[in-house]
């Protein structure tokens, strides 16, 4: 039903600051917390925000600071959301006694907790709510459901451990062997087959299948012939899941841009019998009778930097406790060989460090250790390359690192941080957690969904910016590490990012204060009134598998009606739309010669007519003027009481004809023009005006009872009037609907306001300014026959009332 009207000026204020709520929570739910927090803190202070916006911009705010590990800013946040509603909701309760324990005040924790608990017991649960604030109704801001993964367990792992692998040219390089001690600090003389070793697969797209747990935690085997066809590698036609990450996703198996295939030259040969024969040591310089690994690679292949006990040159050092620390060494490749290994300046006999992740640009290192001056047990550090040195090593700080272990950090090439911690609230044992980085800062630290994490240790996880496949570590299946392969199979969130770009098709301008209304189909789904800004965009986070349309309006503009489909998207790059209006074509009519009747003889062709107006009677004092589109001259001559003009034209030229009046509309036409060197012509036309008080009768334009919504018949009707009303730009009009006598005589007053709406609306969605369309209701107060109430009469009878 169109029974709503473009409300454009009191509509928006409302509609900008939700459009700025929508923008805030966008760049919420993707962990963008600083110009999330500029925005929501911009929004509070809009004199115009209805309680909902406000509180849910509060609610937002505190939830952005909670993020960005501003813990003062956080409280107060959520005090003041809290404060604005009666009915708290228990998840911001139980967010705020959080916050409040982080920054120290357990008392005032405690009673909030005691809250929430109360609330929590009374309140019903209701499925599918996000784990993230969810402001909008119908727009996600996070993740909708969880993330789905295929986990394949590799037919590479052994009773031992194999975990921690590193992307490395087209293999991988992965620690194996039998461990002992923690993770990060080694006890023992070393030696023999008990330590850990550095080994190479130098194809992973060879790796065999042992079996696959499915997205809903279903293990199955792979097919029979599956390795044979696919090369050991488990793939599906299309995944593309295990190499690394290309701009296009290609099915080629990926390299490094100026990688050096290790396979070529190091004496690695490729049989493919299994895939632990595939498996090899990776350098028997790098590896000793300690412990060596994880490592990490320069993004060129031509530098390693490895975790090792402190053992080097075939000396081994000791704590003064008697501990035999990790450190960091980095070794060249040169001529097929590792060689220069050297210690980091950074390393320490009296404390750890170890497990090497490179940024993309390789500039800097991320690592673990238990240094002193840490928050816990082993903290994340970073340390920048400058001049050719790796510098002090800084903390990460405490939005990443806790009281407990934070292990085993991989960067991507976007950017964000994987690492394993038993610090952060996860399912048990170490667990995998993902952050994003800006520079070294970190901004949010979120948990990974399962399979990929479990009760049991997970850590180690690689993989590529979009996190569509990679590796993993976990001791989930019988107590020893064994790597994983994962790959992803839903969105990783539960919406889609798009810019819609709203412009005039004929400058290519952009176009601001276009309303745009989306609406999604489906049962329950109500619509939403947006507002391009200043750069003519709107930027939306539009649920997965999901059908939308977008009609874009503006004043002066014909409307545009567009679809776009969530459906079947499974990455998450961000989607543009571009959407283009016109202005309507004015209108004007061209005047076409007429044979000469046989008794009129000219010696010149010309142009005759008369003005009339809608009664056909002749109009005395118009102005017609006649221009003349090949020099630009015109003449003009005035009507008089027969209404008649006429006015000599040359062959060749193309004419502009227009007859005007005060309190009349304007009428334009063009002469087109006539050959050259032909014989005389007359171009007869009447000249039709409209005055001001001018009333027309639309047919057809009837309505279903007690509806408002437009018939098609009555569509094909409003055209002409369309058509008429860009022939003639000062042309205002006021539309009159009625209803009949059946019904409550004020609910039929409402009724015909809202059918004659709905025939201004179809106007102005056509292009004609909303300024000059006036509509109005007149009830059942004039019948055109004698259907009053209390008369019984046809259907055919009440229908003739239901008018405009």
């Amino acid at each position: 039903m169109l029974s709503g009207l473009f409300w454009l000026l009191s509509l928006g204020a409302w509609a900008q600051a939700d459009s700025l709520l929508r923008q805030a929570d966008r760049l919420l739910s993707y962990r963008a917390y600083g110009r999330a927090i500029d925005l929501y803190s911009q929004l509070l202070t809009e004199p115009g925000l209805t309680s909902m916006q406000r509180t849910a911009a509060q609610s937002n705010l505190a939830y952005a600071y909670r993020q960005a590990g501003d813990g003062v800013k956080a409280e107060t946040a959520y005090r003041e959301a809290l404060a604005s509603t009666a009915s708290p909701d228990p998840q911001q309760l139980l967010l705020y006694a959080q916050t409040l324990a982080s920054n120290g005040k357990f008392a005032e924790a405690q009673q909030q907790y005691e809250r929430y608990l109360q609330i929590k017991a009374t309140t019903p649960t209701r499925p599918g709510l996000s784990t993230t604030p969810n402001t909008q109704a119908g727009t996600p801001i996070g993740k909708k459901d969880a993330t789905k993964y295929r986990l394949e367990y590799l037919a590479l792992n052994t009773p031992n451990e194999e975990f921690s692998p590193a992307y490395y040219g087209d293999g991988l390089v992965y620690v194996a062997g039998k461990k002992g001690g923690a993770a990060i600090e080694t006890m023992g003389s070393g030696g023999g087959a008990g330590y850990l070793d550095l080994f190479y697969v130098p194809n992973r797209s060879a790796l065999g299948v042992a079996d696959i747990t499915t997205t809903d935690g279903t293990i199955t085997k792979p097919a029979p012939d599956r390795n044979k066809r696919n090369g050991g590698m488990g793939r599906q036609i299309g995944g593309d899941a295990y190499t690394r990450p290309t701009a296009n996703d290609s099915r080629t198996v990926g390299t490094f841009d100026a990688g050096i295939r290790i396979s070529d030259g190091l004496g690695y040969d490729r049989r493919s019998e299994t895939s632990k024969d595939l498996a090899k040591r990776f350098s028997e310089s790098l590896n000793t009778r300690y412990h060596e690994g994880p490592a990490s690679f320069t993004h060129d292949g031509s530098r390693i930097i490895f975790t090792r006990n402190n053992f080097n040159e075939g000396r081994s050092s000791k704590s003064t406790e008697g501990v035999n620390k990790l450190k960091l060494y980095t070794a060249q490749q040169q001529n097929g060989e590792w060689v220069d290994t050297e210690e980091l300046p950074f390393n320490s006999d009296q404390y750890s460090v170890g497990h090497p992740t490179l940024s993309a640009d390789d500039q800097l290192l991320f690592f673990s250790s238990d240094m002193p001056g840490g928050f816990g047990g082993t903290d994340l550090y970073v340390s920048r390359y400058v001049n050719g040195k790796w510098s002090r090593p800084t903390n990460l700080g405490n939005v990443i690192n806790t009281k407990g272990n934070e292990l085993f950090p991989f960067v991507d090439d976007a950017g964000n941080i994987y690492f394993a911690s038993d610090g952060h609230r996860g399912l048990g044992g170490l667990d995998i957690f993902y952050a994003t980085l800006t520079g070294t800062t970190v901004t949010g630290v979120d948990h990974l969904d399962a399979p990929i994490n479990s009760t049991q240790d997970d850590f180690g996880l690689i993989t590529n910016s979009a996190r569509q496949s990679g590796y993993l570590s976990s001791n989930r299946r019988n107590g020893s590490d064994d790597i994983f392969r994962f790959v992803r199979e839903s969105s990783l969130y539960g919406c889609r990012d798009l810019t819609l770009r709203l412009y005039d098709t004929q400058t290519d301008q952009p176009l601001d204060s276009v309303f745009v209304d989306v609406r999604v189909k489906g049962e329950g789904r109500a619509d939403q009134q947006l507002v391009t800004d200043h750069d003519g965009q709107l930027r939306l986070c539009l649920e997965a598998n999901n059908d939308f349309t977008f009609r874009s309006s503006r004043d002066g503009y014909i409307s545009s009606m567009v679809g776009f489909s969530t459906r079947y998207l499974t990455d998450d790059q961000p989607s543009r739309l571009e959407i283009g209006l016109s202005k309507p074509t004015f209108v004007i009519d061209t005047l076409e010669a007429t044979p000469l009747q046989p008794t009129i003889n000219l010696n010149r062709s010309r142009v005759r007519g008369r003005v009339l107006g809608p009664n056909k009677q002749p109009i005395e004092g118009v102005l017609v003027t006649l221009k003349n589109e090949c020099d630009g001259s015109s003449r003009s001559t005035t009507t008089g009481p027969d209404g008649k003009y006429i006015f000599e034209i040359a062959e060749g030229c193309d004419y502009t004809l227009s007859a005007s009046k005060e309190k009349y509309g304007t009428n334009t036409n063009k002469i087109k023009r006539l050959p050259r060197k032909s014989k005389p012509k007359e171009v007869s036309a009447d000249l039709p005006l409209l005055s001001v008080g001018d009333v027309f009768t639309l047919e057809n334009i009837y309505y279903d009872l007690d509806r408002t919504s437009l018939r098609t018949d009555a569509t094909r009707e409003l055209e002409k009037l369309v058509a008429t009303m860009r022939k003639y730009p000062s042309l205002i009009i006021e539309i009159r609907s009625h209803t009949d006598s059946r019904g409550d005589a004020a609910y039929n007053k409402q009724l015909s306001a809202a059918r004659a709406r709905s025939v201004a609306n179809y106007i102005i969605s056509k292009g004609i300014p909303a300024r000059r369309v006036k509509s109005i209701g007149l009830g059942e107060s004039q019948l055109v026959n004698n259907c009053t109430d209390g008369v019984i009469c046809t259907e055919a009878e009440h229908q003739r009332n239901r008018r405009t």
